[in-house]
């Protein structure tokens, strides 16, 4: 395999306009990069605890996504394959899903998950996932896997050296001002936030480009100002849609 380290971190589309018709599609983006055929395709669902309809939509929608290989690793009670290192190692694409990041990493770490998503990365599997999918990736971001007040989170794998803020224009939580809050007082590092829609395309440990299903949608860099305030650039996403 010859592809570059590759992440899309996703925001996913929690409330899709009317009329919107492109379900699926960060994983379809994601089956893009990979830049073969017929990708082998592997959705985790650790977040979500494993849930069976999370793993049962998945079977049900990718198809329609386009030519694909598919598998799941669950890891609720024990892993279904037998050899998870390989397993990962022989994918094109490792999509995970949303849910509880905290949960995510606790689990992953308990079953040696992060030596071998580090692993897969540097080998050119293609790493994206939605919400908790997005922030596992970065060195930490706003989370409500303790609850809806929104907590900071620290310590999530880092394969990315920006901290990260998912649904930053979500109307019923106050993410956007909570995460620019957080870099400003310098609790979290300086990083990028997403918007419904809107996925970060790193190449190696650089921003690529920000990618979007829905128009007129932004990415934003946030950074610390010098008197405890953050700052904000917009990076305005492309659309791209089958």
């Amino acid at each position: 395999m010859t592809r570059e380290p590759q992440i899309l971190a996703c925001s996913g589309v929690l409330y899709p306009p009317e009329g919107f018709t492109h379900a699926g599609v960060q994983i379809w983006q994601a089956m893009r990069l990979a830049e073969v055929p017929r990708p082998r395709v592997c959705l985790i669902a650790t977040a979500t605890g494993d849930a069976r309809e999370q793993i049962d939509g998945w079977y049900g929608l990718v198809p329609k996504l386009g030519d694909a290989e598919l598998s799941h690793l669950q890891l609720f009670t024990q892993p279904n394959v037998k050899d998870v290192r390989a397993h990962l190692l022989s994918q094109d694409v490792v999509f995970v899903s949303g849910g509880s990041v905290v949960n995510l990493l606790a689990v992953w770490r308990a079953h040696r998950l992060e030596e071998i998503m580090r692993e897969c990365w540097e080998a050119g599997v293609v790493l994206a996932g939605q919400s908790a999918g997005s922030l596992c990736w970065h060195l930490g971001g706003v989370t409500d896997s303790f609850g809806d007040q929104l907590d900071p989170v620290h310590d999530c794998l880092g394969f990315l050296p920006f901290s990260n803020g998912v649904h930053d224009d979500l109307g019923d939580q106050p993410r956007r001002d909570t995460y620019r809050r957080l870099v400003g007082e310098g609790t979290l590092p300086p990083g990028y936030a997403t918007e419904d829609g809107v996925a970060l395309h790193y190449v190696g440990t650089r921003l690529h480009e920000a990618l979007s299903v829905l128009p007129d949608r932004n990415a934003w860099f946030v950074e610390r100002d010098g008197d405890g305030t953050s700052r904000e650039t917009a990076v305005p996403a492309r659309r791209w849609v089958p």
